[in-house]
């Protein structure tokens, strides 16, 4: 089911970009007006381009549970022994520190 939402999904903004990229709505944006010195049509371009990729990019990448698979249950943590439940450190990882020299024999 979830599939089958996304797919319908993107074609619906499919359609939408179609409608919004077609002659009588872009039709409203042309004209010699500016704002901030930019023209209007080509600024009204790059904004319904940019909305039509970030919803395009919102949808693809939301993560969707598969309707096939069970939900993930928690890993389970295996019991602990008696002899493991001891309280003795675990053993060392680190190497060995090296041996001490003999100190030299003092001279009077």
């Amino acid at each position: 089911m979830h599939k089958e939402l996304r797919s319908q999904r993107l074609v619906a903004l499919f359609a939408g970009g179609w409608v919004l990229f077609n002659f009588p709505l872009l039709g409203l944006w042309d004209g010699d007006a500016t704002l901030a010195g930019i023209p209007v049509f080509p600024a009204a371009l790059f904004m319904l381009w940019l909305v039509l990729i970030a919803a395009l990019a919102w949808l693809v990448d939301r993560p969707t549970p598969r309707d096939d698979e069970p939900p993930a249950a928690a890993p389970r943590q295996p019991a602990l022994s008696a002899s493991s439940a001891s309280t003795a450190p675990p053993p060392s990882t680190s190497p060995a520190p090296p041996p001490a020299r003999p100190l030299p024999p003092e001279q009077a």
